[in-house]
């Protein structure tokens, strides 16, 4: 199976994929449909997040089995220490081994319930998000993404902390980051000055959502720390509708996305939850995939897809 690291270095433009584990039969259905009707597409990689305090951990390791066993997509699975003592981590690790994936996501994570709650690591576990990358290289051949934060993470004191945090992450062997999710590419390319500046050379992949509705982008900026864009906020607080708020968020993330193309970037990293239709909107603005009148075959719907989408037990 080829890496994340093979993947980035391949040229050309190329965007990846990030999937939340579903938390009910029906959320599941959905996100084997967003499966198949990206997988067409040829992202990079595709990855699938863990659950605060691994609350989804055995789940999201099924899930990522199953999509390196039945799909053509390059699966990462995301690792996060908190909660877990060295051994339990030890044992996730195998088990991702097991099921045939070596792309790992490590992350130090948040408590589990409250977010925002004190961080307090395992009394047998690890404290930083370094150590938890030392420990997956330590384990056999595996290629280590990690987070990367634009703004810092809200429990970094200051941004000179924050970038030897990330520094300390690549040192121990991480091959790639990817940022928190953006609104601004001028966020991004600061963070990358800031960081290859300190020593930490790696592809930095940044994140983008199309943000379809003040909404959720109010609560994105509560959970994450991350400051109000105010000219993004400003103009989904005045769409007339839900339609015209979306295509204020889709044309954001269009406008974003041509930005950092522009500066090289190695990658687009969209953040899906589990939803397909705005994200191929954006790819096909930037000729990133096929569009509906290119000439290429047309793109599976849910209408004439043959897959049907199966349940995974926990």
């Amino acid at each position: 199976m080829p890496t994340v690291r093979e993947r980035l270095s391949a040229p050309g433009r190329k965007f990846s994929l990030e999937f939340m584990p579903p938390r009910s039969d029906d959320d599941e259905a959905g996100l084997w449909l967003a499966v198949r009707q990206f997988e067409g597409l040829r992202p990079a990689f595709v990855s699938v997040t863990y659950g605060a305090g691994g609350s989804h951990r055995d789940r999201t390791i099924r899930v990522t089995g199953r999509i390196a066993r039945e799909t053509t997509l390059l699966p990462v699975a995301h690792l996060t220490a908190v909660g877990h003592s060295v051994e339990e981590l030890r044992h996730v690790i195998g088990s991702y081994a097991a099921v045939g994936v070596h792309n790992l996501l490590a992350l130090r994570g948040d408590p589990p319930g409250d977010p925002t709650a004190d961080w307090v690591a395992h009394p047998q576990g690890l404290e930083y998000a370094s150590e938890l990358v030392a420990l997956i290289r330590s384990l056999g051949d595996f290629t280590v993404g990690v987070a990367a934060f634009p703004e810092k993470h809200p429990r970094s004191p200051d941004i000179e902390t924050d970038t030897k945090y990330y520094v300390d992450k690549v040192s121990a062997g991480a091959d790639y980051g990817i940022t928190q999710m953006l609104f601004s590419a001028d966020d991004y390319l600061n963070l990358r000055d800031r960081v290859t500046a300190a020593g930490a050379d790696v592809p930095l992949l940044p994140g983008i959502m199309p943000v379809t509705s003040f909404g959720r982008l109010m609560r994105i900026c509560e959970l994450s720390g991350q400051s109000v864009p105010v000219d993004l906020a400003e103009r989904l607080a005045a769409a007339p509708d839900a339609r015209s708020a979306r295509a204020i968020g889709v044309e954001h993330a269009i406008r974003m996305g041509e930005q950092l193309l522009a500066a090289d970037v190695p990658a687009l990293h969209f953040y899906t939850f589990n939803r397909a239709s705005a994200i191929i909107e954006v790819l096909r603005a930037l000729d990133m995939v096929p569009g509906p009148n290119s000439g290429t075959a047309a793109l599976p719907s849910p209408a004439t897809s043959s897959f049907t989408a199966s349940r995974v037990t926990t």
